[in-house]
């Protein structure tokens, strides 16, 4: 079984209230259809009800799905008052705060904060600041957790590997990288992927002196003495760094470049310096290796809400659906429930 497979029937095991509030995209609306057929979600549909209704028709696609008008909702004014309520010391006004909740992504973040859904999937004609911003103020970070990030999963071949950060975080400084691959790792564990985790560089082991590098090396030095913190004594995650990608990826050149590390040649975790390198990276594999992209996923808030690329296809949806489900199962009880 692959590991896209093995998302997918962990999603089945027990599927989650999932929220797509970008009913008025094509993809979305065939993503949710099979997410349906697959059985990996309940889906709720954010947008305009009746053009919703008319395109799903339009599609061939049977409309039996929940669909939340947000000026029609019935919690409307609740969630105008909360919004006011959370935002209010940053100036918010409540005829402000109106009309972001009616917005369906704004909204379908409100939804997923007051448990009335379980993880939320958008970014197909959003972009990342445009999702990100509402869950950041509404959802906020998980306890414990300084910094939202980005991690995608790459499957190559049979192997899994995660690349982070290519999708959020510009220019982290030597602790927020540091921090990137903390939260990385941890995806790894909740994951079953090893955490081996490769700060990459240009340069290996002092083979370089620029700033850049020297920022890599401390960035390592930082991640390494938080592991058991982090993650308690006896922990898997073994972080290292800084490595090229070759001397984190290939046995023979690991040993050559970097005799001794615990991750050089074995990494399952890359972590970029910076997200230029970080997209480009993944991008490149994604295209010209023939590698699977699931992504951007994002780590680090208290509640799953993820972004897609704007290039996205129907089926990276459903992928992203279902990587949503398993971290709602991870993190939370079902919507309704005591959170």
């Amino acid at each position: 079984m692959n590991f896209v497979d093995e998302i997918y029937q962990k999603a089945r095991k027990d599927p989650r209230r999932i929220l797509l509030p970008e009913a008025n995209d094509d993809r979305t609306l065939h993503a949710a259809a099979k997410i349906r057929a697959e059985g990996l979600a309940h889906v709720t549909l954010l947008g305009d009800a009746d053009a919703t209704r008319k395109r799903l028709g339009d599609l061939g696609i049977v409309d039996d799905f929940d669909i939340v008008e947000p000026r029609q909702a019935p919690w409307l004014d609740e969630f105008v008052a909360e919004y006011f309520s959370l935002r209010k010391a940053k100036g918010m006004t409540e005829d402000a705060a109106r009309e972001a909740m009616l917005d369906p992504l704004a909204h379908g973040i409100m939804m997923l904060h007051k448990g009335r859904g379980d993880g939320l999937v958008a970014g197909a004609i959003h972009s990342t600041a445009d999702t990100l911003r509402p869950a950041l103020q509404i959802v906020r970070t998980a306890p414990g957790v300084p910094l939202v990030s980005s991690f995608f999963f790459m499957l190559v071949g049979d192997t899994t590997y995660l690349f982070a950060d290519c999708g959020l975080v510009e220019e982290p400084s030597a602790e927020q990288l540091a921090e990137i691959a903390l939260s990385t790792a941890g995806t790894a564990i909740a994951f079953g992927i090893e955490p081996n985790v490769a700060m990459l560089c240009y340069s290996t082991k002092g083979s370089a002196n620029s700033a850049s590098a020297r920022k890599v090396v401390e960035a390592t030095k930082i991640a390494q003495s938080k592991i058991i913190e982090r993650f308690g004594p006896g922990s898997p995650v073994q972080i290292d760094g800084e490595l090229q990608g070759d001397a984190a990826l290939v046995e023979a050149i690991g040993k050559k470049k970097a005799p001794g590390s615990p991750v050089a040649g074995k990494a399952r975790v890359l972590i970029f310096p910076d997200l230029n390198s970080g997209n480009i990276a993944y991008k490149l594999v994604e295209r010209l290796g023939g590698a699977k992209a699931f992504g951007p996923i994002l780590q680090g808030l208290r509640l799953p809400a993820n972004d897609l690329s704007r290039g996205c296809s129907a089926d990276d949806i459903v992928g992203v659906a279902a990587v949503t489900v398993v971290q709602s199962q991870m993190v939370s009880p079902k919507s309704g429930e005591e959170r």
